[in-house]
C-alpha cells in the first residue's frame, strides 16, 4: 500500500502535469497566447539584385488557430501590413478565403526564404463562405497583403523574403 503522503504528492504531480499539458494544447490551438511564439514581425522583400521592394508590418500566425482564424476577422488591410503564417517545414499549403471580407494578394514563400508563387485571390461574393476560394503553392512561410500590393511593389518569383521579428 502506497503511503497517504506520496499519494498526495503524486495526486498533485498529476494535476500539474495535466494542468501544464492542457495549457500547452490551448496554446498550439490559438485558444492561450504561447509564451513561445511571436506576435509582430517586419518582413522585407528583396529582389534578385539586392533591392529591397517592400517593407512589410506583420502580425505572425504560428500556431493552428492564428492559421486557421487567418485574417478572416479584420476588415481590411492598408499597403504595408500583412501576415505572415509560420509552417513548421515547406509543403503544398492551401488557402481557402473563408469569411473573407477583402481581396488579398497570397505570397508562398519556401523553406529557402524564396518567393514560389503569388496568387492574387478575391474574396467571396455575397451568398459564398468563401470556402470554395482555394490557392495552393508549396510554403514554409505564406504572407498575406493587401490584393495588387505584390504588383504595385515589383514582387515576383524568386525574391527573397527577410523576417526581422519585434
Amino acid at each position: 500500500m502506497v503511503p497517504t503522503r506520496a499519494r498526495e504528492v503524486l495526486a498533485v504531480s498529476a494535476l500539474l502535469f495535466a494542468v501544464v499539458l492542457a495549457g500547452f494544447v490551448l496554446a498550439q490551438f490559438g485558444y492561450l497566447p504561447a509564451p513561445w511564439s511571436e506576435e509582430d514581425a517586419d518582413v522585407r522583400v528583396i529582389g534578385e539584385d539586392g533591392t529591397e521592394k517592400a517593407v512589410i508590418d506583420v502580425e505572425v500566425a504560428d500556431t493552428w488557430g492564428e492559421r486557421y482564424t487567418g485574417l478572416s476577422e479584420h476588415d481590411s488591410l492598408a499597403d504595408g501590413e500583412g501576415m505572415l503564417f509560420v509552417h513548421s517545414s515547406e509543403d503544398d499549403r492551401t488557402y481557402v478565403m473563408y469569411e473573407m471580407d477583402f481581396d488579398i494578394d497570397i505570397v508562398f514563400v519556401g523553406e529557402d526564404g524564396r518567393i514560389n508563387s503569388i496568387e492574387h485571390a478575391r474574396a467571396p461574393e455575397p451568398g459564398e463562405d468563401g470556402g470554395d476560394l482555394e490557392y495552393t503553392g508549396e510554403a514554409k512561410w505564406v504572407l498575406e497583403v493587401p490584393r495588387g500590393y505584390a504588383n504595385e511593389t515589383g514582387m515576383e518569383v524568386g525574391d527573397e523574403l527577410e523576417i526581422e521579428y519585434e
